[in-house]
């Protein structure tokens, strides 16, 4: 096993291109547990910890990129919390403080599980995710990215450079059910985006299908029937019938974390009082 450690983003790249089965290693969070338990024998590793230009935040006007490299902790309570009031959220809840220290955004799109806690937010915010080669750039929206069950469309030589989205006024809320209240795998995440200068409410699932669910027939439901230009309340009966279209649109499975039965319940209440938060 071969194990390197570029300094700049080319000499990654270069790299990953003449190492195509190498696993790229940000944090590490998700790959050493595959290691732990035997569920993936290593072979050559690309550390990206020192490449400086996944580190990076930049903002252009209303749009934010975000280096795919920047520790969770700068969402949490950093120099990015300000960002996006739902990626802070996800990234408290990511594992413990020596976690939220080492993994990356980028990091969980790599893997891309269902149960993923920063890419139900990414989903709702219309991401943009940026991925680089040999060859180039290249920009894929969040919801081509992510294909199925830990499967993406990122190349066999391409890196996750940085994450793309457009600052938003309104009300952002990420929440999660789990078996406790702290490092544990979600049983069933939402996140909800309202925007008021759109007139839109966004809302996004996680560990409740084979990927990230956006729920584009509820959305387009409580369009039509509630004013989303202002934060007013809204009725108990607008916000009972977006949890169960809500719950209708989840497509979750029984294992060994929940039943099938409990994640739709448990996403519907998840949304519904989202939804109140968000227009409060």
């Amino acid at each position: 096993m071969s194990i390197f450690s570029p300094r700049s983003l080319p000499e990654a790249l270069e790299i990953a291109n003449n190492h195509p089965t190498a696993r790229l290693l940000a944090g590490g969070t998700d790959t050493m547990v595959e290691i732990n338990f035997r569920h993936y024998e290593p072979t050559d590793i690309i550390s990206l910890r020192h490449v400086r230009e996944l580190q990076t935040f930049e903002q252009t006007g209303e749009v934010y990129r975000v280096g795919s490299a920047i520790p969770y902790r700068e969402f949490e309570n950093g120099s990015y919390a300000h960002i996006s009031q739902a990626l802070s959220e996800a990234a408290r809840t990511v594992g413990s403080p020596q976690i939220r220290a080492a993994g990356t955004i980028g990091g969980n799109l790599g893997t891309c599980s269902p149960a993923g806690d920063t890419l139900p937010v990414l989903s709702a915010l219309d991401a943009q995710i940026e991925l680089a080669s040999v060859n180039g750039t290249r920009v894929l929206s969040i919801h081509d990215f992510m294909l199925g069950v830990k499967r993406n469309a990122r190349a066999s030589n391409e890196i996750i450079t940085a994450i793309n989205f457009s600052k938003i006024d309104g009300y952002q809320g990420y929440a999660k059910v789990g078996v406790r209240n702290a490092m544990v795998i979600s049983i069933a995440s939402a996140c909800l985006v309202h925007d008021p200068k759109n007139q839109r409410v966004a809302i996004a699932l996680g560990a409740v299908g084979p990927t990230i669910i956006r729920c584009r027939e509820s959305e387009a439901w409580l369009s039509d029937n509630t004013d989303l230009s202002t934060n007013s309340p809204i009725s108990a009966d607008i916000t009972n019938e977006f949890a169960r279209r809500v719950s209708a649109e989840a497509r979750p499975i029984t294992d060994h974390r929940s039943t099938a039965e409990y994640r739709k319940h448990a996403v519907g209440v998840l949304a519904q009082r989202l939804l109140k938060r968000a227009m409060q």
